[in-house]
Order: structure tokens, then sequence, then C-alpha cells
């Protein structure tokens, strides 16, 4: 079923994001992962990790978005998995399948980070949130912008960000975004540093825009 902005939006987002979800989400029908829980329970996963992804469910299961600019489009639709220890003793869960095969898995983190995991963690968003409203802001300033850069490796550190502010509402970690007067910056780190490689590290540079393409 398709969602609009008066059924089942998930609170706490922006009006760009609402906007974003309300007339570009979908919604699949998902197995209750409560059904998992004696399973999970019997493999020694603590019962509060299950009760996260019982909430993770409950806010986001099902929930299929338009891909965003990077890592593959991100994961096809909202579905807690897999919950994996870490020798810290974190607990993260997979937040939904890969759109096509790519190197590392999309997962919760121990602090309900969104993020990647390869050989190693890393987390992208400090929130499921601030993922959503990337791929809000990245579908707004496609539609807008007169003009779309694309700049990788080393050369990204050369983008001057002077007169720039951080866009709070994405959360960002390993990924960012900057906003200035008429354009947006994206700053994806996230493959770079999973999976040890810089030269995956990526901007993309929204020229053009007025103020209801910066979003917000």
């Amino acid at each position: 079923m398709n969602l609009h902005l008066s059924d089942d939006l998930p609170d706490g987002l922006t009006r760009t994001a609402r906007s974003f979800v309300g007339l570009h989400g979908i919604k699949v029908g998902t197995r209750p992962i409560e059904d998992h829980r004696r399973w999970w329970l019997e493999r020694d996963v603590p019962a509060a990790v299950i009760d996260r992804m019982v909430a993770f469910q409950q806010r986001w299961g099902g929930l299929v978005l338009p891909p965003g600019p990077q890592y593959d489009g991100g994961p096809k639709y909202f579905h807690p998995d897999a919950p994996e220890g870490s020798p810290s003793g974190g607990w993260s869960f997979e937040a939904g399948d890969q759109r096509s095969a790519v190197p590392y898995s999309f997962m919760i983190g121990p602090a309900d980070e969104f993020g990647i995991h390869s050989h190693r963690w890393t987390p992208l968003h400090a929130t499921v949130e601030g993922w959503v409203e990337s791929l809000a802001l990245t579908h707004r300033a496609s539609l807008c912008a007169k003009q779309i850069t694309k700049v990788t490796g080393d050369d990204v550190d050369g983008i001057a960000l002077d007169g720039y502010e951080p866009v709070r509402e994405v959360k960002g970690l390993a990924d960012t975004w900057w906003r200035g007067t008429d354009s947006l910056v994206a700053v994806y780190s996230g493959e770079a540093d999973c999976l040890s490689f810089p030269a995956a590290r990526t901007a993309l540079i929204y020229s053009g825009l007025d103020e209801w393409g910066l979003g917000g």
C-alpha cells in the first residue's frame, strides 16, 4: 500500500522528509520479529536486543524508499534480522537486505546508528531518521539543482565549505551534509572507511538551489 502523510508516518522527521516518505514510500508486508523471539533467546541473544529489533520493525518495518545515490541505493526495504554481538559487548542487527551485491550489510548499531558492516563497522548516521533525511534531501536537491558536480577521492578535501553549515537533521557521522546559501554538499565517506578504500570517498555538490530546494 502507498503511504500518505496521514497514514503511519514515523514521527521525528522534518517536513521535507515527511513529504518524501508520504509521497514516495511504499509499505510491504514482513513477518513479525516477535515470532523469532524464542529461537533467538535459545541462541543467547539478549531479550533487550530482541526488544530493539521489535521496536525497529514497528517503526520502520516494510518501508520501501527510492534508492540513494551511494551504497547501491541502500536497503531494499527496512526489515530487522540477524542480531550479532561484538567483542565489546554491543549488539547490532541487519536493517534490511541489499538491493544488489555489495560487499557489506546495512546494520543498526549498538546505539541505534545506521551504517554498513564488512570487515569493520562504519556508522553513517546517528539514527535511521538521519538516513531517511539524507534520502529526502537527495531527492529534492536532484529535482531543483541547476548543476550537480561529483567529486571523488582526495579531491573531496579541496571542497571549500566556508560559509556552509552542517545539515543537522541528517545526524551525519561518516556521511555528512552541508548547506550554503544556494547549494548543498553531500560527503560520503562510508565505503572509504568500511572497506579501507580512500578512493571511494565521494561528494555531490548541488548548485543553484532556491529556498525550497535547500530543504529543512
